[in-house]
């Protein structure tokens, strides 16, 4: 749980500093945004970023962390048996929705999906897989958990950067492939 959540000022002074980041980026490079231009968009005093966030990093990684929980929302927006050759609607929509904020995700999100965003969408797909297949008594909750968050964050990773050429449809598709094969492969 954030702790935005408990107090209403904070949630609407995080969300103006996470929707100016969101804007400077639109028109730079992060690595170009000054704290300066973004409490001046926000409309926030410096002291108020910085009472909120250490750095402009942190900022950029919390106003993406939407996107990861949709990431892990997505693929696990199926019930029953899923199909290897229909990925899930919200995977399609995750991929489609990824294009306004690119190159903001490449800066966080290096290829092979490391990076500050990488490990945040890395762990909570982790979490998310490893408690689902507990729940459901499949074997190995921990390894599998682990081979779908690399290979998910990895695959997304140099799909942004270029090193896997694919429309967003394409992607979705070959993406949720690998993920089904995963949890189908015998570990015994």
């Amino acid at each position: 749980m954030r702790a935005e959540q408990g107090d209403p000022r904070t949630a609407r002074t995080r969300a103006r500093l996470r929707r100016a980041l969101l804007d400077e980026c639109a028109d730079r490079p992060l690595a170009e945004v000054s704290v300066a231009a973004l409490v001046r968009r926000a409309q926030v005093g410096r002291a108020t970023f910085y009472l909120h966030y250490a750095d402009l990093e942190a900022l950029a990684v919390d106003a993406c962390a939407d996107i990861v929980r949709e990431a892990v929302d997505a693929l696990h927006a199926w019930r029953g048996q899923p199909d290897p050759k229909v990925p899930p609607p919200a995977l399609l929509d995750f991929f489609g929705r990824l294009a306004p904020h690119a190159g903001l995700y490449r800066e966080l999100l290096s290829p092979g999906g490391s990076g500050p965003l990488g490990h945040v969408l890395h762990q909570e797909l982790r979490d998310r897989s490893r408690d689902e297949r507990a729940l459901a008594g499949a074997p190995e909750p921990d390894l599998v958990a682990s081979a779908v968050a690399a290979t998910f964050a990895g695959v997304v990773a140099d799909w942004l950067h270029g090193l896997i050429e694919a429309t967003p449809s394409e992607i979705a598709q070959r993406v949720w492939r690998l993920l089904v094969n995963l949890h189908r492969t015998p570990l015994t």
